[in-house]
């Protein structure tokens, strides 16, 4: 008896290795399968610049003068911020702001990565009414201080196309957010998504050898399309659909060696992860001392340089 719908997934022609760099880059939703990714004991750069939501914000962070002046502004309780980036880049002054946004940039290029996984949630943006520049973050300002704007389908395009020409040598997976946008409208939320489909399928026909799509928003949709697959908001995945949609993505996409990994990892993460009453009892330190030397052990079995 079938009681789901399951997605198909074709196989990357070149699968992910262990040896590979990734990176995340996108909605929260990047944040929460790079840090699986994070979690198996494997380098991967997740989110440099916080979280961003549409094509427009990815492209600014990426292509912006980090020192351009009209890039921040100070707040009331004398916090600079950045128009591009996460709150959680705020500071004292306007040059350690600065400071963070290069930081930011240059973790991402200095990284260098193999593969980028760019997670798109919308194609709404931002822009600021007075200087017209496109935000990334609005700093939970007024609304009247912003215009809300919708890219077309060939700005979604040229922008994506845009960012993967910053990243000629690298393979990108795009993948749409299941989150769903109530705030706009169900509707428009379908619409909004997409637009992006339609813009990554275009991409893909015109870079094959660069360019992927992993069908999250599919999976969310079809195969965990009850609501105890969301969280209480009933708009965001759960953690429980956050690990499948993860489980999917690492054994369709990785080789056998990479998922051999994550299989013996497995044990020695959640054994790490574990809280004792007292952290300071000689039980408590030999097993985390067993554990390291577990996962030391795991490091020279899969002749990893971590």
């Amino acid at each position: 008896m079938k009681l789901i719908t399951p997605v198909d997934i074709a196989p990357l022609k070149q699968p992910i290795t262990l040896r590979n760099r990734l990176a995340f880059i996108g909605s929260c939703f990047a944040e929460h399968v790079g840090a699986r990714m994070r979690q198996s004991g494997l380098p991967v750069l997740v989110n440099p610049f916080g979280v961003l939501y549409n094509p427009l914000s990815i492209l600014q962070v990426l292509t912006q003068d980090p020192t351009c002046r009209s890039l921040y502004f100070e707040d009331e309780d004398h916090r600079w911020h950045c128009w591009l980036l996460d709150s959680h880049f705020n500071a004292t002054s306007l040059d350690a702001c600065k400071s963070g946004f290069l930081s930011a940039r240059g973790r991402l290029f200095n990284w260098n990565p193999d593969v980028i996984l760019i997670t798109l949630g919308t194609n709404r943006y931002y822009e600021r009414v007075d200087s017209k520049l496109i935000v990334g973050n609005c700093h939970k300002l007024p609304q009247a201080g912003f215009i809300e704007k919708a890219m077309t389908l060939d700005q979604c395009v040229a922008t994506l196309e845009t960012i993967c020409q910053l990243f000629s040598r690298a393979r990108i997976i795009f993948t749409v957010s299941p989150y769903r946008y109530a705030k706009y409208g169900f509707h428009e939320n379908q619409l909004a998504k997409a637009m992006l489909l339609l813009a990554v399928q275009t991409l893909q026909q015109k870079y094959p050898e660069q360019v992927g799509y992993f069908p999250a928003y599919e999976i969310q949709l079809d195969e965990l399309r009850d609501y105890r697959f969301y969280g209480q908001d009933l708009l965001h995945p759960s953690e429980q659909a956050i690990d499948y949609i993860w489980e999917r993505f690492s054994e369709r996409y990785f080789n056998e060696e990479a998922r051999r990994y994550f299989y013996d990892y497995e044990p020695i993460r959640k054994a790490l992860a574990h809280r004792p009453e007292d952290p300071e009892s000689p039980a408590a330190i030999r097993m985390q001392q067993q554990m390291r030397e577990r996962l030391h052990k795991l490091i020279e079995k899969y002749h990893l340089d971590l």
